[in-house]
């Protein structure tokens, strides 16, 4: 009975050190096997059992943008990317380092440590197999992003013949560093994005993975910035361009009619706010206006400080905040990687005075705002008075193609009417007609009408002008209905008057879209052509 009683006990001990040890390996294989494969204590931590295969980056049309491929460096696989011009969207990725872009904001789904691949993956980990990741479809045209990159970066002001030219000598002055956003309105899907200067991520990678930090460092302390994600990230004056904005809000509220009258005082000044003095008519009386009254669409075509100050006055300071908010200004942007939220406040919190509206009108003031969110005014406009949200990945997939996620054009808000926009569009179409950027068409083509409006951001210090442009094409003029198919916001830092600075590049972006056929377009409306448009609807004055 004794020796019953001792095996009895002896089986039980068994029984207990035998799930014991079980729950230990299920507890350390499964539950922290993350966890043991991170620690820089685990010799094992880089082999390729341990390192998940990370999904691949395409573009809308599936053309290969990032993958991993065989290597000798920790995991037993490297990143590889095609297009280094996509570093400030796709980012990069290096084991046991900051991951910027695509990459770190969907890690988890590259890795497939998200959505169905996750079950399969932790078996795989358990079975001491790779996982695998999945894969990101964006909203890049490949194609759209090459040219982009091309023509913004094809910008020689001392030599180049266009600027050698009366109207342009002395107006641009040179500049590497700036963005283009290009987008389709409708849907709110970006084409391409430019962030100038860049790097190059597969330097980045090679460099980081084998530890060698000299790379980064160099990148990190370049002067000009090649790490910064301008676009999102980096806030500037708009300069004139948000006259876009003011010219929004007065229209849809009542305040102002594109055919309003100003007199010469109205139009020139002198205006004071607040005991200052508004500078900055813009009109050249006696070289190019030589009688008054102008019109509102006359003052935007060419860029009257004057007149949106009162504007941005006269709509009042809740009314035109409201719209602001409208788009999205200083809010959060809803989108697929990290923003900067763009600003019309003061920093301080204090209200805006009298004067500080006044300069916000015409896009001075305290206004600060990013590439991204310039690009979403321009869309509002181009899509009748309708914001959507801006996209950039379009999809998920397995690594067999099944999707996994889609993801579909968003509404954010309806931010005028309908014939608010065509009517800002009409305005926008003067500016490159007959304004500030009517020697644009003449010098580079009249493919399409372009629309838009120029901005020249002054930043003090003796240093050149921000140069901005926001555009969008084909106008169609008389028809509402048919909306621009394609947006491009371009600014260079430090580039000079907007027109000059980035207004060269954009066209022939846009002549070189269409041509190709990138972005098609049924009906391609006529252009419109200065010497035969302007005069006819008073947009050009003679003696």
């Amino acid at each position: 009975m004794n020796i019953s009683s001792s095996i009895r006990n002896l089986t039980y001990i068994f029984v207990i050190l035998f799930v014991g040890l079980s729950g230990g390996l299920v507890y350390w294989q499964v539950v922290k096997a993350d966890n043991v494969t991170a620690t820089i204590h685990n010799p094992r931590r880089c082999s390729a059992e341990n390192a998940p295969v990370r999904g691949r980056i395409f573009d809308r049309n599936g053309v290969l943008l990032a993958e991993s491929v065989p290597a000798k460096v920790c995991g037993g696989y490297i990143r590889h990317y095609t297009d280094p011009s996509l570093a400030a969207i796709i980012g990069y990725y290096a084991p046991g380092t900051y991951i910027p872009g695509i990459e770190g904001q969907y890690n988890d789904v590259l890795t497939g440590n998200a959505g169905r691949t996750a079950l399969d993956n932790e078996i795989n980990k358990t079975l001491h197999k790779s996982p695998i990741g999945n894969d990101i479809y964006l909203t890049i045209d490949e194609r759209i992003q090459q040219l982009a990159v091309q023509q913004f970066n094809n910008y020689h002001p001392d030599t180049d013949p266009f600027y050698q030219q009366n109207y342009s000598i002395n107006q641009a002055a040179p500049s590497n560093k700036g963005s283009v956003v290009i987008s389709d309105p409708h849907t709110g899907e970006i084409l391409a994005m430019v962030s100038s200067p860049g790097y190059d991520p597969n330097k980045m990678v090679q460099t980081l993975s084998n530890g060698d930090y000299n790379y980064y460092n160099q990148m990190d302390k370049d002067p000009d910035h090649p790490l910064y994600v301008r676009p999102l990230k980096e806030l500037y004056s708009p300069g004139s361009t948000f006259k876009t904005v003011t010219l929004m809000a007065a229209l849809d509220s009542g305040t102002t009619t594109l055919d309003h009258p100003w007199d010469k005082k109205g139009a020139v000044g002198p205006l004071f706010y607040d005991g200052h003095q508004i500078v900055g008519d813009n009109l050249g009386v006696g070289e190019f206006v030589f009688h008054f009254p102008i019109t509102t669409e006359f003052a935007y075509a060419n860029s009257d400080n004057i007149v949106f100050a009162q504007l941005g006055v006269n709509t009042g300071m809740d009314k035109w905040l409201e719209y602001a908010k409208k788009l999205y200004i200083d809010q959060d942007i809803p989108f697929d990687l990290p923003t900067q939220k763009s600003s019309v406040l003061n920093s301080d919190g204090q209200p805006l005075s009298t004067l500080q509206l006044a300069t916000n009108g015409f896009g001075q003031g305290v206004d600060n705002v990013s590439p991204l969110q310039m690009s979403m005014v321009d869309n509002t406009v181009a899509n009748n008075g309708v914001l959507m949200r801006p996209m950039l990945v379009s999809k998920i997939t397995d690594q067999a193609k099944n999707p996994l996620q889609t993801i579909d054009p968003q509404v954010l808000n309806t931010v005028v009417s309908k014939d608010t926009a065509y009517q800002v569009r009409q305005a926008m179409a003067a500016v490159t007609t007959c304004g500030s950027g009517w020697h644009l068409s003449q010098n580079f083509g009249y493919t399409s009408a372009i629309a838009g409006k120029t901005g020249t951001a002054e930043v003090g210090g003796g240093l050149p002008a921000h140069g901005w442009m926001i555009t969008q094409a084909p106008f169609t003029l008389h028809n509402a209905d048919q909306m621009p198919a394609l947006t491009i916001v371009a600014m260079r830092e430090n580039g000079g008057e907007g027109a000059y600075a980035v207004g060269p590049s954009i066209w022939k972006m846009y002549n070189d879209i269409f041509d190709k056929g990138y972005v098609k377009v049924n009906n391609m409306p006529s252009p419109l052509y200065s010497e035969s448009y302007c005069p006819a609807t008073k947009l050009w004055q003679t003696r």
